[in-house]
C-alpha cells in the first residue's frame, strides 16, 4: 500500500486529491493510517502499530484495514 505523491492531507483526516480535485474525510484511525502509509509503513506494521495503541484485535484490524485500503484504491488514494 503506497499513498500516492500528490495526495494532501491533514492531522484530523482531511484528504484531498489534486488530481481528480476529490476530498474525502476519515475518522481519527483512518487519519492515522493515511499518516501511516505516509510514512512507507507496511500493511504488518500499520497494524501492529493500531493494534497496540488502542487494544484491538489484530484479526478484526487486519479486516478493517482490508477493507479502509479498497475505499482508497476506489477513491484513486493508493498507487
Amino acid at each position: 500500500m503506497k499513498l500516492k505523491k500528490n495526495i494532501a492531507t491533514s492531522a484530523e483526516g482531511f484528504i484531498f486529491n489534486p488530481g481528480t480535485g476529490d476530498s474525502f474525510s476519515t475518522n481519527p484511525i483512518g487519519a492515522e493510517i493515511i499518516s501511516l502509509l505516509k510514512e512507507e509503513k507496511t500493511p504488518p506494521m500499520i497494524i501492529d502499530t493500531i493494534c497496540a495503541k488502542y487494544d484491538i484485535d489484530p484479526i478484526q484490524f487486519e479486516r478493517d484495514l482490508d477493507d479502509f485500503k479498497s475505499q482508497l484504491v476506489d477513491s484513486n488514494i493508493l498507487d
